[in-house]
């Protein structure tokens, strides 16, 4: 699955959204293109419980 994440700006961010991700799924594979600001995320969990748990760590996803 593929995200947006306007609020995404640096590293930091990054870690902070795969950290996010490996909480919910550890075995989850992220992969995050800063320039373009998306993520993309393979995953056992459904869709909206990965973007509830991006928003929930302060970077909502579209």
């Amino acid at each position: 699955m593929e995200f947006n994440v306007p609020d995404m700006s640096c590293g930091h961010c990054a870690g902070v959204i795969n950290k996010a991700v490996k909480a919910l799924d550890p075995a989850a594979q992220v992969s995050v293109d800063l320039p373009a600001r998306k993520v993309t995320i393979e995953s056992s969990e459904d869709r909206q419980t990965v973007a509830e748990a991006l928003a929930e760590a302060g970077y909502p996803a579209e």
